[in-house]
């Protein structure tokens, strides 16, 4: 039978489905007898109600029930028919008027729109590079060091310096008033860290044990504390303890503390530019790849489904109540998350997963079992125990399927890159590492 599909507005279309009145009492009563079969209710034995008491008591619900099956099996049929590509659930209600014995229902949704990908050879990507430098390496030695200091106590008259670790008594307060988190005994921290505020840090630079100083402390406007952001303290600070750090030599000893197979400095340091070309590479890759994306959008024409992008937004919204429940926000699932703060990374999101998708399909982009094999077997070889890994994600359909996301996209970024004209563009290993 042929269906007919009228265009309301770019994406939108409706159909008019009609169903049997008689088919639909057929299955109705089908379904209540075979419900009076297994049915329990007060002074019946099982399997003994009256037909006309089941009627009664579930005929409203089983009605409902098979509406709603026969519906959704006409819309799917005619859909198919049609050979519609359906965005989302369609919006059905009974129409106004119907054929002699015939129920008809208007079924309005939204097809997926035409996404007409322009000339990607004019599209420009900027490409990031990085070499892991020995500079880099010997950065890495010395967090490794300071991640194994030790500290010893100074002698009473020594003054506090960087890379000391100084125990100290102190209370702010603000025109006079004390207020919270303003007040601290036996605290610890390491000069020039950067752990405190810079004026409490210069206040205490040079201090000696058993010293005390007052000095002014202006918080920052958007300093996290939002009681005492922007306003300016009176801070008593006691210096109680001066420790000097002591940070182990690089050697062999050091190597071994640390698990490497080689416990050489040469062995550490190997296994260290091992580690940083891998972060190397998956940052580049990131980059990379946003940028290609982004090239990828601009060179796109399509519509975007509505219901597509409500639902993106309500995972969004999910995600952030979810992320407020975890930080132990009160009522967390109730707060008010209005739409549009992430209206336009939901359309983004949609868009992209449209053009993605249709270069993926129109140039056979699709991960391949031995290009996902290859990825995860990359993953598990920064593990002590690689095997155990592979399986870990082999086990799991929800983990193989994140992970042929990620090759997909790695596929279609060489694509694009392979057709764009490419800027190759050189950045140091620390900007690298400080971008997010």
């Amino acid at each position: 039978m042929a269906v007919t599909v009228e265009t309301l507005e770019k994406l939108e279309r409706k159909i008019t489905l009609t169903l049997p009145v008689g088919t639909i009492q057929s299955e109705v009563e089908t379904r209540l007898r075979k419900l009076a079969r297994t049915v329990k209710m007060d002074g019946f034995r099982p399997g003994k109600v009256p037909m006309n008491v089941v009627s009664q008591r579930y005929g409203y619900s089983v009605h409902y029930e098979v509406m709603n099956d026969k519906v959704g099996e006409a819309f799917a049929t005619a859909a198919n028919e049609a050979k519609l590509r359906v965005a989302g659930q369609p919006r059905i209600s009974e129409s106004e008027t119907s054929p002699e014995g015939q129920m008809a229902f208007d079924a309005i949704f939204e097809v997926f729109p035409e996404v007409k990908i322009g000339d990607l050879t004019t599209a420009e990507v900027e490409k990031l590079s990085t070499e892991v430098t020995d500079a880099a390496i010997d950065k890495t030695v010395d967090i490794l060091r300071k991640q194994r200091r030790t500290f010893a106590q100074r002698a009473q008259d020594a003054a506090a310096q960087d890379t000391d670790r100084v125990t100290v008594d102190f209370e702010g307060k603000i025109d006079g008033e004390p207020f919270a988190g303003g007040k601290a005994a036996d605290f610890q921290f390491i000069l020039g860290d950067g752990q405190m505020l810079k004026e409490f840090e210069e206040a205490t630079r040079g201090m000696k044990s058993g010293e005390s100083k007052t000095f002014p402390l202006a918080f920052p406007a958007d300093y996290h504390g939002q009681d005492v952001a922007g306003k300016t303290a009176d801070f008593l600070v006691t210096v109680k303890k001066i420790e000097a750090a002591h940070l182990p030599d690089v050697d062999a000893a050091l190597a071994k503390s640390l698990g490497i197979a080689d416990a050489t400095v040469e062995g550490l340091r190997a296994d260290i530019a091992k580690n940083l070309q891998r972060e190397v590479k998956y940052r580049l890759l990131n980059r990379n790849k946003q940028a290609v994306m982004d090239a990828l959008i601009s060179k796109a024409e399509l519509d975007l489904p509505k219901s597509s992008v409500q639902a993106e937004l309500d995972r969004m919204v999910e995600g952030a109540r979810a992320d407020l429940k975890q930080r132990g926000i009160k009522d967390a699932d109730k707060a008010p998350i209005p739409d549009d703060i992430f209206r336009p990374q939901a359309e983004r999101r949609v868009r992209l997963g449209l053009v993605v998708a249709e270069l993926v399909r129109s140039n056979e982009l699709a991960a391949k079992a031995e290009q996902i094999k290859a990825h995860i077997d990359e993953l598990a070889a920064s593990y002590e125990k690689p095997a155990d890994v592979v399986r870990w994600y082999y086990g799991d359909n929800r983990r193989m399927a994140e992970v042929e996301a990620i090759v997909i996209e790695n596929n279609v970024t060489e694509f694009v890159l392979s057709k764009a004209k490419v800027t190759e563009k050189s950045v140091s290993f620390d900007d690298l590492m400080a971008q997010n």
